[in-house]
């Protein structure tokens, strides 16, 4: 007995009630992006219910869907990543995560000079492709590595991979962890490594989140202390720091991501197995690129009746997301919106599960399924689909 969950990165299905308060009133990314793309037919999800959630562009409603379908809403503030995922664990991050729009503080950044033992570049929010254009050639005359931030809240440091070591790279993001806690305890601390030379720089997929751990049990916790397996795939170890993880495999992007899930599967144990795909949100919907967004999307529904068939009788497939990141909304920043919940088995009914008011749902669900302790937060409709 499994669930299999399935997190499409930044792949939201309208906005929030309150998208309003984050400055992202309309966005929408999977109907935007159909609709920029003139229409877009994704048949696997469309079996599953997608349309049946919200009208996209290209597909009808399904009159006979495979699968249950619904929507959830972040009840969490913020919307990044970290606090996405841990709501779909089971917990309601009711504080923000600290954000630097200016930077960060003096004191802050003199700490992490003082301990790496040279200066730092830059320290202001920026694009992560563009700032290693402007400062990358300064990077590897001085080493010096280039510390920025976003509109999530991270401590993002850059350094090239012939002029500061992977593994040194990841010792300054552990000393940066360190200092940042308190108020100032930001959400991740990511490693952005990259390679190539002035005018053709390029992100190595080595990057590595160092985040904050979970201030609770979330379902992985809670399926693990009930002596069962839980196979984290991609950055889902990273979000979680490791915790409540029994086994995890890193990703070189979505297609890697996907093969690896599909390995797993095929391994028989009971559990969780819970994979994120990073390619919709960090190659495309950072970098507002429709054409990549579609694509990786066409990719991901070519894929799924491989992986709906391996499925054992007793398996539960879960795709949902973490927050969205609409390619056609401005600026570079994720967005807040409503996320899709599709689930399939082969004892899983066909039927709408509706709007659900948190994306704790999605654990209440799984924890209920496994029978493990109930989740902190949420609502199962388990009842619903069975």
């Amino acid at each position: 007995m499994r669930a299999v969950i399935i997190i499409l990165d930044g792949v939201g299905i309208g906005n929030a009630p309150d998208a309003d308060k984050y400055g992202d009133f309309g966005a929408a990314t999977f109907q935007h992006t159909a609709e920029k793309m003139g229409g877009l037919f994704f048949r696997n999800m469309w079996r599953l219910g997608l349309t049946n959630i919200y009208p996209i562009e290209g597909m009808s409603p399904n009159r006979h869907p495979e699968g249950a379908f619904g929507n959830m809403i972040e009840k969490s503030v913020g919307k990044d990543s970290t606090s996405g995922h841990w709501e779909l664990g089971g917990l309601i991050v009711k504080k923000a995560f600290p954000i630097y729009p200016n930077g960060f503080p003096d004191d802050v950044i003199s700490k992490f000079e003082n301990e790496i033992g040279r200066k730092i570049l830059y320290n202001k929010p920026a694009s992560g492709t563009e700032i290693i254009k402007l400062l990358g050639e300064e990077h590897i005359k001085t080493g010096f590595p280039i510390v920025y931030t976003s509109a999530d809240s991270v401590f993002q440091i850059a350094a090239h991979e012939e002029i500061v070591p992977i593994e040194q790279l990841y010792n300054w993001c552990k000393i940066a962890r360190n200092i940042l806690q308190g108020k100032n305890n930001v959400a991740r601390v990511i490693a952005r490594p990259f390679i190539g030379q002035p005018g053709n720089f390029v992100r190595t997929t080595n990057r590595h989140d160092f985040s904050l751990p979970p201030f609770d049990k979330t379902m992985l916790d809670l399926t693990s202390d009930a002596g069962l397996s839980v196979i984290a795939i991609g950055k889902i170890n990273d979000l979680f720091a490791g915790q409540g993880i029994t086994e995890h495999y890193s990703t070189k992007g979505n297609s890697d991501g996907i093969n690896k899930l599909i390995a797993q599967i095929k391994v028989k144990f009971d559990g969780i197995i819970m994979i994120n795909l990073v390619d919709f949100d960090m190659l495309y919907g950072h970098r507002r690129n429709v054409v990549g967004f579609a694509a990786a999307l066409r990719e991901f529904d070519n894929a799924l009746p491989n992986i709906m068939e391996l499925l054992d009788n007793q398996d539960i497939l879960f795709i949902s997301a973490d927050h969205g990141n609409d390619p056609t909304h401005y600026g570079t920043d994720h967005t807040r919106e409503r996320v899709p919940i599709l689930v399939y088995g082969k004892n899983v009914k066909p039927t709408n599960i509706g709007e659900r008011t948190t994306f704790a749902d999605l654990a209440a669900t799984v924890c209920e399924y496994l029978g493990t302790k109930p989740a902190k937060n949420g609502k199962s409709f388990l009842n619903e689909i069975t």
